[in-house]
This record gives C-alpha cells, structure tokens and sequence, in this order.
C-alpha cells in the first residue's frame, strides 16, 4: 500500500496497529532488495519510449510493451542523453529485444541511439509532441499569416484516423510551403518569426517520414500517451512520499514499475 497506494506510514500505523519505527524497517527493508521479474524480451515487437525528469538532478527513461503496455525496462540517469540511451538499448539487444516498430517523443539523441542499436526498426514520431512542439514555437498568436495558418494546419494533426486524411495535411503542408517559403526567407533573420517558422518547419520537415506508421498497423501508438500517463501518476505518488534519498527514489520506482506490471491497481 505504500508503493501502490502512496499511503503514509502514519496511514499504516494507524490501520495496523504497528509503530511507525517498525512500519519503517519493513519499508526500507522491501526497498533494499530488488523485484525480480522474467521478461521475454524476444517477443516484444512494438513499444513506446518516453523520458521523464524528476528534479534536477536525474531522469527516468522508459520503455513500454505497446501491446500489454507491460513496462519493459527503465534506467534512471542524470540526463536524456545518447550514451546513456546506446548503453541501455545495447544491453537490451542483447538479451533478444528487437523491436520493429518503436513510438517515440522525439528526442534527437535517443533516435539516433534507437536507429544504430535496431536499424530496421521503424520510429513512429509521437504527434502530440510534434504538434505541441510546433505550436508553443509559433506562439498562442502568431504575428503572421504564414504562421496563424501553419498553426492552424499542425492542430489537425493529432487527430488524422485515415489515408485520406493523411494525404490531405501532407498536400495542405505542401501548398502552405509553396505559399510561404519565399516568405519566410525574406524575414529578418534575427527576428523572432523568422525563426520561429524555420523551427516548426524543420521539425515537420524532419518528423514527416515517421508521422504516419500507425495508420498501417494498428499495434502503432500514435502517440506517447500511454506511458507518459504512467509517469503522471508515477510522479504524483512519488511526491506523496517527500524526503526519500536517491537511492531510496531509485527503488521505489522500481517496485512501482514492477507493481504496475503484476497487479490491476494501475
């Protein structure tokens, strides 16, 4: 219950009848040791990765089963970075993970890390980042019309379920480049809508190619969501829990991945 629950020891106390001294001791007991679990890494095909900060100081990197979304693994490191990413995807090949399709945030690094450890996995990009992203770059009101109608455009993004819908914003995209591309050189290059349109522009440019897999196959998150609903309440219970040091921090997430994975609470 103090993992799964985020109950308090003064909760358990009181509901048990047992001292908090005593409640502590089983608590850091359970924390000192590691959940064993038996994954078969050879038949996971489709997952979802996702990072998350806690604090300053450290990271969560996450990987989810698409089809259960069963947590596969996770490291915590100081930063979301390619070493940290190469190393874990490494190990992870290893022991048989070969997935063929993998949805994830977007993370330049943890791509190209994803691309050299499984080369013939296909990256769907996360839309809601891509559509988020591009947005908060182009502002709540953008100053011009190139930029009013890009945003427009990207706020349909989230919600294409067909090929014909597909064709239609990738045709829209087209013809707002031909449009506005002259445009956008033409700015000062120093001002801010210049490169607020160049960024959003590079980042569909680039996302383009890995936007659509989902409409092939339906095991394809489109989205992120999944886990990055999990590292919600992850955090939000983890907060009930204020003072654990590090270490303790690094267990208790591990106990609350293992828990999600062997229980119906989550």
């Amino acid at each position: 219950m103090w993992v799964k629950e985020s109950c308090s020891i003064r909760f358990l106390s009181n509901l048990s009848g047992y001292s908090r001294f005593k409640l502590n001791g089983i608590k850091n007991y359970w924390l000192s040791q590691v959940p064993e679990e038996t994954i078969d890494f050879t038949k996971i095909k489709y997952m979802v990765y996702d990072a998350t900060y806690f604090h300053k100081d450290g990271c969560l990197l996450n990987l989810m089963d698409a089809t259960d979304q069963r947590i596969i693994s996770h490291i915590y490191v100081r930063k979301e970075n390619f070493h940290a990413s190469y190393k874990w995807f490494l190990d992870l090949k290893e022991k048989g993970l070969t997935p063929t399709f993998i949805t994830t945030d977007g993370e330049r690094a943890t791509m190209r890390a994803m691309r050299l450890v499984w080369p013939r996995a296909s990256l769907q990009r996360c839309l809601y980042h891509i559509q988020h992203e591009g947005k908060r770059w182009l502002r709540t009101y953008p100053k011009t019309n190139a930029g009013k109608e890009l945003r427009i455009l990207l706020s349909k993004l989230s919600s294409i379920k067909t090929f014909q819908e597909r064709d239609k914003f990738i045709l829209d995209y087209h013809d707002w480049t031909r449009n506005y591309s002259n445009f956008v050189l033409s700015l000062p290059h120093t001002q801010v809508a210049y490169k607020d349109l160049k960024r959003t522009m590079s980042l569909i440019n680039h996302a383009l190619p890995d936007i659509f897999h989902y409409l092939h196959d339906k095991n394809i998150h489109p989205t992120t969501n999944a886990l990055e609903g999990f590292h919600s309440r992850l955090k939000a219970d983890y907060r009930r829990h204020r003072g654990l040091t590090k270490i303790h921090r690094l267990q208790y997430i591990d106990w609350y991945c293992f828990f999600k994975n062997n229980t119906n609470y989550f």
